[in-house]
């Protein structure tokens, strides 16, 4: 990617010195940059271009240019982008419009530029952009005129109109940017290539994002999820929609809408979502000007009740209150501040306020370690002049540890004084509610952090799954043509994989449902069985507490006269009996729905008749953890309730989490499942039990679990192996449930060992440290970790990883083996498992830095066919194996 920002060659294709043309505008934001290249004019004539040497065509250039932008009609764009491959250029930008966009013609030239380029290695960004602007390298390879000054934020932008309309404020706020990138169409070159870019980039500490769409979702969530560990990633989702949910069979398909699904998968990825431009707009100038808050306790300073109690309000509405006020901030308000001031938070200064009192109190808030933020809202006062209270803040807020900000509340008579705090990098906000709300979205990334980093427990025994009778059970509904299973069927499916049923037996006639009841304890549940009448209650095909035979023939004949009221033409197998569970402690809704975008979706919320209008729900997505479920349920209003509530005694929560993982792991086994509902779960004296299900299959090709957005837990890599000295050992990818074991290998480890590893001193692990080795995107990271599981209980023994760089070609190695067990084989079988696998995806280089005195890692290196060399310190070495080549 660097192609694109820091290029060491530029053509220009479709140039011409027409004043205000997209060509000249380029050439002439270049040139500011103090660039120079070559061109491929509209005019043949030309021979150069404001210094740019002309040419009839990109191969005609002797020495190929690293980066390409094209301004030409649409239409030219495939032959040119032949060139460009001909050529030996990296990057292409393609500014012109009318692709897909413009409907199926321009959708054709698309497929048609990508045909140009497949298999070249030269990347696009485009079509329809407005280009790339790079502020640190003088880089401005838009037409868009000037260049933003430089800052820490890169941006990226679905939207021209977005992009250049976000410039346009950042010049008036003083908000600078390390990247600015229009990303148009996305053809190549999308939101995932970019997060992984930035990601990698010292000098971005957030990014921006303005997104309508997602080409490559799963690209996407695993680069999001990497990066958003170690910088915050804002996205403003526009193109909110139900379309999705109008054609849906079940509750769960109502429920789960488009944009219920982005911000499922946001939440999932770490990243801190906005509902609006202005608010994007707040959110990147405080991560820009401001570091990042460690907690959500603000201070309020202000010299108006008003402002201050409008702050506050706006905490109270995130369920939050301003920071509690220390005893030493209080003493020492308590002498600048007259004696019937409020001494609470906010803090008011009172409207007489002199500019000394502003000064001292500002000064008093921003020397307090008990504070995360610290707002100061000024009200305008004849007595006190804004200007000098903005140039007293100005001087304070130097290298604070904290987010400082302020509200100016006025118009032209605050403009100087805003101006200045601009200047100082003091984000500036018209509202105290516009200002609260930036600081608690940069809150909610620390909150995200906090979350990412916690290790899930494990449940107490392992789970086991009856894949074979599911298998059989969906391959026998296609080879009779059946997509909507009945109630028996999709039960049948649930109990396979252990999630709790009660007894269901189908009866076609009234006759066979007494002769069927007799055998079951009464009182009994009929229901309707038809594949055309989804929601059963609708045409009253649910009939309760059923005692003896006439309930069961009245019932039966209710149920048929319903069901052809309701729908003349329905199909009707006959009617289920089930056991009869009254009053129920909760009724509950779980199932799961395919999404276009991001696969199975899973739901958890309030079920029953009412689901719908309740709408109480929590969306996740898969796989699940015990961790990730329990914050699914966290999300719904029934959650207090589930939990025991006066004479409704608590759920079982733990049966809660395991049912919601038990769920997880069927629709990542069987992508046919498209739908199911389960509705209403009943719990009863804590448990749970699947009284009504409903499944939906469709045929589908992928059976590799390509239909998952986060790569799930690849089970079928254990196995149990020897080491070359025979020692037992159980291989296995890593899974977070394993923080524990890994904190008992660090625990292992002499001084020395651990320096070898960490190449430093480090004598705990931090959550956040933890997580990272433990909690791995099993897409870009292979990880094996070698136990004992001889006595039942696992101990780990060492652990090997190989972490991906983005293009997928090359890797990092690392090796950490526990003191007592070294020397044994361990390492090596580990990194052979994990240089396999990295094989098998393509891989083409492993790498791995070594300290010198690390002997056994570069004799094990070079056993295993690295290749070692002196590093770029004198005290490390290199270690490196091309696996085109190597014999593994």
């Amino acid at each position: 990617m660097e192609q694109f920002f820091n290029p060491k060659s530029i053509a220009v294709i479709g140039a011409n010195d027409k004043p205000n043309s997209i060509g000249s505008a380029l050439i002439d934001n270049l040139i500011q940059g103090g660039y120079s290249g070559t061109i491929v004019p509209v005019n043949p004539n030309y021979e150069t271009i404001h210094g740019f040497k002309a040419f009839g065509a990109i191969t005609e250039v002797e020495n190929a240019p690293e980066l390409a932008i094209i301004a030409t009609p649409i239409a030219t764009t495939p032959e040119i982008v032949r060139q460009c491959v001909r050529a030996g250029v990296l990057g292409v930008i393609i500014i012109s419009a009318g692709g897909k966009e413009l409907g199926e013609a321009g959708s054709l030239i698309e497929e048609q530029i990508q045909g140009a380029a497949e298999g070249s290695g030269m990347r696009i960004i485009g079509p329809n952009c407005l280009g790339v602007i790079r502020p640190g390298k003088n880089l401005n390879a838009s037409f868009i005129p000037g260049m933003p000054a430089v800052g820490n934020v890169g941006f990226i932008s679905q939207s021209g109109a977005i992009g250049t309309a976000t410039l346009d404020r950042s010049a008036k706020e003083n908000t600078g940017f390390s990247h600015f990138v229009s990303i148009g169409s996305m053809l190549d070159v999308d939101f995932g290539d970019m997060i992984d870019y930035l990601g990698n980039d010292g000098s971005v500490k957030s990014i921006l994002i303005y997104m309508e769409n997602l080409t490559n979702p799963r690209k996407f969530m695993s680069a999001a999820r990497a990066v958003s560990r170690i910088k915050p990633i804002i996205v403003l989702k526009a193109g909110k929609s139900l379309a999705g949910a109008r054609a849906a069979t079940t509750h769960i398909g109502a429920m789960a809408g488009e944009d219920a699904v982005y911000d499922a998968a946001f939440k999932r990825a770490g990243i801190v979502r906005v509902p609006s431009l202005a608010r994007m707009f707040d959110c990147a100038e405080l991560m820009a000007k401001q570091p990042r808050p460690a907690g959500s306790r603000l201070a309020i300073l202000t010299n108006g009740g008003g402002p201050g109690i409008m702050a506050a309000d706006t905490l109270a509405e995130y369920n939050l209150d301003p920071a509690p006020l220390p005893e030493d901030i209080t003493s020492q308000l308590d002498g600048i501040l007259p004696s019937y001031w409020s001494r609470t938070n906010p803090i008011d200064i009172l409207g007489n306020a002199t500019l000394e009192r502003f000064s001292k109190a500002m000064e008093i808030c921003l020397s307090s370690k008990e504070f995360d933020g610290v707002l100061i809202i000024m009200v305008s006062e004849p007595h006190i002049k804004p200007k000098e209270v903005a140039e007293a803040l100005a001087k304070l807020v130097k290298r604070k540890r904290f987010p400082v900000f302020a509200c100016w509340m006025g118009g032209k008579q605050m403009a100087e004084a805003v101006d200045i705090l601009n200047q100082a990098n003091i984000p500036t906000y018209e509202t105290p509610e516009r200002a609260v709300r930036a600081f608690l979205y940069m809150v909610e990334y620390t909150k995200n952090l906090e979350l990412l980093s916690q290790a899930p427990p494990k449940l107490p025994t392992e789970l086991y799954f009856n894949r074979d009778q599911v298998f059989r059970t969906i391959y026998e509904c296609f080879e009779q043509e059946t997509e909507l299973l009945s109630e028996i069927q999709s039960k049948e499916i649930l109990a396979a994989y252990g999630i709790p049923v009660n007894e269901t037996l189908l009866a076609a006639s009234a006759d066979e449902a007494v002769t069927l009841a007799a055998e079951m304890e009464m009182p009994l549940v009929m229901k309707l069985v038809s594949p055309d009448i989804s929601h059963k209650s609708d045409a009253g095909g649910v009939q309760l507490d059923l005692r003896n035979e006439d309930d069961l023939r009245q019932a039966f004949e209710r149920i048929m006269n319903g069901a052809k009221e309701y729908n003349p033409e329905a199909r009707i197998t006959g009617v289920s009996l089930q056991p009869y569970i009254a009053n129920p402690d909760f009724e509950l809704l779980i199932g799961s729905k395919t999404d276009e975008n991001f696969g199975p979706v899973l739901c958890f919320g309030s079920g029953g008749v009412f689901a719908e209008v309740l709408d109480d729900k929590a969306l996740g997505l898969p796989p699940l953890n015990r961790l990730l479920a329990r914050r699914m349920m966290e999300e719904t209003r029934i959650l207090p309730l589930l939990k025991g509530y006066r004479s409704h005694p608590p759920a079982d929560l733990e049966k809660l989490e395991e049912l919601l993982m038990r769920l997880s792991q069927l629709v990542i086994d069987f992508p046919e499942i498209v739908e199911l509902d389960i509705n209403p779960v009943l719990v009863k004296n804590g448990q749970p039990s699947a009284v009504d299900a409903r499944i939906k299959l469709a045929r589908v090709e992928d059976t590799a679990k390509l239909h998952l957005v986060i790569s799930p837990y690849p089970q079928h890599l254990e196995r149990h192996d020897f080491t070359d000295m025979q020692m037992p050992l159980f291989i296995r990818p890593i899974k977070p449930e394993d923080a524990p074991l890994f904190v008992e290998l660090f625990n292992s480890l002499t001084p020395t060992s651990i320096y070898y590893r960490f190449f430093t001193v480090v004598k705990t692990l931090s959550p956040e440290t933890l997580a990272r080795f433990t909690q791995v995107d099993y897409d870009r990271e292979i990880s094996f970790v070698g136990l004992d599981d001889s006595e039942g209980e696992e101990r780990m023994l060492g652990v090997a990883n190989i972490v991906g760089e983005p293009d997928g070609k090359r890797g990092e190695f690392s090796v950490l083996i526990g003191d007592p067990w070294q020397g044994k084989g361990i390492g090596a079988k580990l990194l052979l498992q994990c240089l396999g696998i990295a094989k098998e995806r393509g891989m083409e280089i492993v790498w791995g830095t070594v300290l010198a005195e690390n002997s056994y890692m570069i004799a094990l290196g070079k056993k295993l066919g690295f290749t070692v060399k002196q590093g770029q310190e004198p005290s490390e070495y290199k270690l490196t194996i091309d696996l085109k080549t190597a014999k593994l």
